[in-house]
């Protein structure tokens, strides 16, 4: 009887967010332990071999981790099954590309391309704020970072701009009505829109009503909400379609 986790993954239980061919073989790439949560995530050999074309199997992508260029927010790795998820920066030294990690309108990862200079930073949901032994106060992010003595205005839900240089909160955007937002899961995934109020539904769940650029009025629950800017300023470049 076999004991311990299982280390392979079959291609048809892989998250439909992969984009994965049927026929493309039995197994997937396994993520490793790591800063997502493993169906919330996107290995790192998918972004060279199926989004990138920088290789053509799994060999010529372990090469070129081997090579060590290839880095995920400012540090560099080499493990191939990585996990990479929403909001991580993904930088290749060689050919001086910087990518950002988004979802789209139907909840599927897409590579974002941004300029070196937005690079630096990566905005962080934070999740968890408390306080720690001897009344240390710190705060826990969505990509499991703890960050210890934050701004005491820094509470749960609200978003951080995390220097991935010097490794210290550079500001942060409050969750607020007016705050403009991206929606991470549910129904909804991927529409960006303003928070107009915030209720609850019949389950007694909150619910955060929001608008589109476009006018459409749309719900979705606050553990979707993910605050990227302030009114229709974004603290980060969007895909044109957005």
């Amino acid at each position: 009887m076999a004991h311990g986790i299982k280390k392979h993954l079959k291609r048809l239980r892989a998250p439909k967010i992969w984009k994965l061919t049927k026929l493309g073989g039995i197994f997937a790439p396994n993520p490793k332990s790591g800063p997502h949560k493993k169906f919330e995530s996107f290995p790192l050999i998918l972004i060279l071999r199926n989004r990138l074309k920088y290789a053509l199997n799994n060999q010529e992508a372990v090469q070129i981790l081997q090579q060590r260029s290839i880095k995920v927010d400012k540090k560099i790795r080499t493990e191939k099954n990585y996990p990479t998820g929403l909001m991580d920066i993904i930088s290749i030294e060689k050919t001086k590309e910087n990518f950002r990690l988004l979802v789209d309108t139907l909840g599927r990862f897409i590579l974002h391309r941004i300029e070196e200079k937005e690079s630096v930073f990566k905005l962080c949901k934070v999740i968890k704020s408390t306080k720690g032994q001897r009344g240390v106060p710190h705060i826990i992010t969505h990509d499991g970072r703890t960050i210890r003595f934050p701004d005491p205005f820094v509470k749960t839900n609200d978003t951080i701009l995390y220097d991935l240089s010097e490794k210290k909160i550079i500001d942060f955007i409050k969750f607020d009505v007016g705050s403009l937002c991206i929606i991470t899961g549910g129904p909804s995934v991927g529409r960006i829109g303003i928070v107009l109020q915030q209720g609850k539904n019949f389950m007694e769940e909150e619910m955060i009503k929001l608008k589109d650029a476009t006018g459409v009025e749309f719900s979705s629950k606050i553990s979707f909400i993910f605050v990227i800017g302030k009114g229709r300023k974004s603290f980060i470049s969007l895909p044109k379609n957005k």
